[in-house]
């Protein structure tokens, strides 16, 4: 016997930020996962542009490729993970993972992009840390540069 899933209790109860926006960038769909990472509240986020969590810089760059994804239907961050910078609703800065996957209508016109996005921020400071300490070590091993 299969059970049946009940597809909004599991998006609201994994740990993972779950975000879906619309052709437009219009949030659809805000789990509590994304609540507790970026900050807003589903009321907050719904209906809002995907702007509220992405940093300024990061703006362009991010539109230029999701208009491209809508236009194509095809995105390599299905399974490659998309590591970027994000913003809190407080303003500090976010270090995300994340993989899409697109929906459809039924003439097969992309409608939406789901996110599911990991805060990956402790993680990177650590691993930039790291790369800083083995820097200072592998100086210290240099030889010392001979003198002309």
């Amino acid at each position: 016997m299969q059970a049946t899933i009940d597809f909004k209790q599991l998006v609201e109860a994994v740990g993972d930020a779950v975000v879906a926006s619309d052709a437009s960038g219009a949030i659809t769909l805000w789990n509590p996962a994304a609540q507790r990472m970026f900050g807003f509240t589903e009321k907050e986020a719904l209906g809002q542009s995907l702007d509220i969590i992405i940093p300024q810089r990061q703006q362009q760059r991010h539109w230029d490729g999701y208009q491209k994804t809508m236009a194509t239907g095809q995105t390599k961050y299905g399974n490659d993970v998309l590591r970027v910078p994000a913003v809190h609703k407080d303003g500090h800065g976010l270090s995300i993972a994340f993989t899409v996957a697109l929906l459809y209508t039924p003439d097969k016109k992309v409608s939406a992009i789901v996110a599911v996005i990991r805060d990956e921020t402790t993680r990177f400071a650590e691993d930039r840390n790291l790369r800083k300490r083995l820097m200072e070590l592998e100086s210290q091993l240099a030889p010392p540069a001979s003198a002309p």
